[in-house]
């Protein structure tokens, strides 16, 4: 499978594309692919990691299985949905997910369980993360007293922009933003709390929901290393910013170039792809406690 994915695999078909999935529409359901491209400082690189989509996808199916809560999830199989004639379906096996076909909000419901990235240095201004205030003298990396619910809106290129839950309701309307975050804080309790068994601190993440029939429901990937920061707890130091398992070794890589964040990004060297794809298979096979099949 080329890594990029810059093609739809589905003949006949065109695919709604973002950063790392490819989306295509099957009337009341959708196939969500997950390829193997990589983004950092909001440029998708012209360098893939090998079966990251399906470390993505299969971590995942994971928390789906795990959660208590409604998902959209309808199968790992794509040859459950009618495939068009001429489609190599190998291609697609373990980075494809059947879908319900769901209303998706227009948020990204972020919950934040420590002082770290752009949360830090809003902090250290005025000791406040996304207008929540917080106690004097914490450090980066601090675990927070509580988690905070601190919504974006959606950026399909660029960054997401940080809102107040105030404008978020004017978005959703009340009932529907605090069931959001009542159940942003929940899975992200529930979540933080399992992957500290496993020696992973689950710093903060982002979920997305969706409503079909009435009911919401949890789409898109789950609390894996592109939606989450996850932190080896035996390496966590209060004061310093933590070792990731997420584009730690491509976003350092990439300070160390000349590329001016403006241009296209240069070629990533062999390294630091299998640095990377080490340490999203590492994070894998800690939180669901098994080999990953593609190793």
């Amino acid at each position: 499978m080329n890594p990029a994915l810059t093609s739809s695999v589905l003949p006949g078909m065109t695919p709604r594309r973002g950063k790392v999935r490819d989306v295509y529409d099957f009337g009341d359901r959708l196939l969500f692919v997950a390829s193997d491209r990589i983004s950092a400082f909001d440029w998708v690189l012209p360098t893939g990691i090998p079966d990251k989509g399906r470390i993505l996808t299969q971590l995942s199916k994971f928390w789906f299985d795990r959660l208590n809560v409604a998902n959209h999830l309808l199968s790992m199989d794509p040859t459950s949905v009618a495939l068009p004639s001429g489609t190599d379906s190998s291609v697609l096996v373990g980075r494809s997910m059947v879908v319900k076909k769901a209303s998706v909000f227009p948020i990204e419901c972020v919950v934040r369980g420590y002082l770290v990235g752009s949360g830090w240095k809003e902090y250290q201004q005025t000791q406040t993360v996304c207008g929540i205030p917080l106690p004097a003298g914490l450090k980066q990396a601090a675990r927070l007293p509580e988690p905070i619910f601190t919504p974006a809106t959606k950026a399909e290129t660029g960054h997401d922009e940080n809102i107040s839950f105030e404008r978020m309701v004017s978005v959703v309307g009340s009932e529907t933003a605090n069931k959001l975050k009542q159940l942003s804080l929940s899975i992200y309790s529930q979540a933080a709390e399992y992957a500290l068994t496993k020696g992973i601190i689950i710093a903060d993440t982002k979920f997305e929901f969706g409503s079909l029939n009435g009911e919401i429901l949890l789409v898109d990937e789950v609390l894996t290393p592109d939606s989450s920061r996850f932190w080896p707890a035996d390496r966590y130091e209060v004061g310093t910013s933590p070792f990731s398992y997420d584009k730690q070794f491509v976003r350092d890589w990439l300070e160390t170039t000349t590329w001016d964040k403006n241009s296209p990004p240069p070629e990533m060297p062999d390294e630091i792809v299998e640095k990377t794809r080490a340490k999203y298979i590492e994070a894998f096979e800690t939180l669901a406690g098994t080999e990953f099949p593609w190793r």
